[in-house]
C-alpha cells in the first residue's frame, strides 16, 4: 500500500491514433461473435497526465484543456465531476491500494478537441492508468494497461465504444490488432522499411472538420444493428474486417494507390454501418479534397464529425492542405509515432 507521503511527482503521456481500416469491428458483440480486425497508427498528438502529491489531504482533478476542476476533501465521496479521472482514481485506490485514498492533484490536457475521432478519451484513460500504475507500483504490462483502461472506460464509467483506442495508445506505432472471443486481443506491430514508412507518413493529410461529435449515438446504432442481426450493418462490418487485412498487405509493400482504393470502399462500407457517419459538412470537405489531389479519405473514429484523413501523393500534399483550409477545414501534415504510453518521474 502506498501512503500519501510516498507519492512522487509523475507524468505520463499516450499518443492519439488514426484508424486506417476495420473501425467498428472492435465493438461488442461483433468481435465476440465474428472476431474483429483493426489497422491503426499513432500520431504525434498526445494525452498528458500529471500526478502531483498534496499535503492538505485533498484529491483534485483538473482538465486544463476543457477548463474543469473538481476538489474533494477528506470526507467527501468522490462521485461527481470528471468521469475519466474519477474512474481511474477509484479503480486504482480500490484494486491496488486497499481502498486507502491518496491526496493528489491529477491534471490533464489533450492535444485535440473533444470529439476529435482520434481516440483522445481512451488515450487520456491510458495515460491516467499508466501514471497511476507507476505511482502505486501496480504490476501491469502493456496488455494489462490497455485492458484495464478499456474496463474503466467502457464498464466502470459506461462510455460506449470499441477496443482499438486503448491498445493503440498503450502500444504505439503501426499495428494490426485482432479482437477475438473471451476478450483476447493480439497486437501485431507492422515492420515497415524506412522508405515505405516515410512515403506513407508523407502521404497523409489530417483535417479537423470543425465539428466535434458525440460518438456514442453512432456506436449505439451500430451495436443495435449487430444485436438485431441487421443484414446491412453486418455486411458492412464484414467488409470492414476484410479491408483491414487488405490494407495491411498494401501498406507492407508500400502501395499507396491500392491503400487509397481500399480506403475509398472502406469509407463507403463504414457509412453503411449506421446513420449519421457522414454529414453535409464532411461531404463538402471530401468533394474539395478529391478536386485537389486526394486519392481517398475517411473519417477517423465513429464518424459524424471530428478529424478526417486523406491519402495523397506527397507532391500534391501542399495544395490539398491549402484547399481544405480555404474550404473551412483545419488541415495539416501528420507525424507518425512508434512509441506508446510513457511514464516519467521528475523533481
Amino acid at each position: 500500500m502506498v501512503a500519501g507521503k510516498d507519492i512522487r511527482k509523475t507524468r505520463a503521456r499516450a499518443p492519439l491514433r488514426l484508424g486506417l481500416a476495420g473501425g467498428g469491428t472492435d465493438l461488442s458483440p461483433y468481435c465476440d461473435q465474428f472476431g474483429g480486425a483493426i489497422l491503426n497508427v499513432t500520431i504525434g498528438r498526445y494525452a498528458f497526465a500529471s500526478i502531483l502529491p498534496r499535503e492538505d489531504g485533498l484529491v483534485v482533478f483538473e482538465a486544463d484543456d476543457i477548463g474543469e476542476r473538481d476538489v474533494f476533501e477528506e470526507g467527501d465521496s468522490i462521485g461527481r465531476g470528471l468521469v475519466l479521472h474519477r474512474g481511474v482514481y477509484q479503480r486504482f485506490i480500490s484494486q491496488f491500494n486497499d481502498g486507502v485514498r491518496i491526496p493528489v492533484t491529477i491534471r490533464t490536457t489533450v492535444d485535440a478537441p473533444a470529439g476529435s475521432g482520434l481516440g483522445s478519451s481512451s488515450a487520456l484513460v491510458v495515460a491516467l492508468v499508466d501514471g497511476m500504475r507507476d505511482v502505486l507500483e501496480a504490476p501491469l504490462g502493456q496488455y494489462d494497461v490497455a485492458h484495464l483502461a478499456w474496463e474503466i472506460e467502457r464498464l466502470d464509467v459506461g462510455l460506449s465504444g470499441g477496443r482499438q483506442d486503448q491498445y493503440a495508445a498503450a502500444f504505439g506505432g503501426v499495428n494490426f490488432i485482432e479482437f477475438l472471443k473471451s476478450d483476447q486481443v493480439i497486437v501485431n506491430p507492422l515492420r515497415l522499411s524506412g522508405a515505405i514508412y516515410r512515403e506513407f507518413e508523407s502521404s497523409i493529410v489530417i483535417c479537423f472538420s470543425g465539428l466535434s461529435r458525440q460518438s456514442a449515438a453512432i456506436i449505439d446504432r451500430q451495436t443495435s444493428g449487430i444485436l438485431t442481426a441487421s443484414t446491412a450493418t453486418l455486411d458492412a462490418l464484414h467488409q470492414l474486417k476484410i479491408d483491414a487485412l487488405a490494407m495491411k498487405r498494401a501498406l507492407t509493400v508500400g502501395d499507396i494507390d491500392l491503400m487509397a482504393e481500399i480506403l475509398g470502399h472502406s469509407w463507403t462500407a463504414k457509412q453503411a454501418t449506421a446513420t449519421g457517419v457522414s454529414t453535409d459538412t464532411i461531404d463538402r470537405l471530401f468533394e474539395t479534397a478529391r478536386a485537389h489531389g486526394a486519392l481517398a479519405g475517411k473519417i477517423s473514429g465513429a464518424g459524424g464529425g471530428g478529424f478526417a484523413f486523406f491519402l495523397v501523393h506527397p507532391e500534391h500534399r501542399f495544395r490539398l492542405i491549402e484547399a481544405l483550409n480555404a474550404a473551412g477545414g483545419q488541415a495539416s501534415p501528420v507525424q507518425l509515432t512508434s512509441v506508446g504510453s510513457e511514464v516519467w518521474r521528475f523533481r
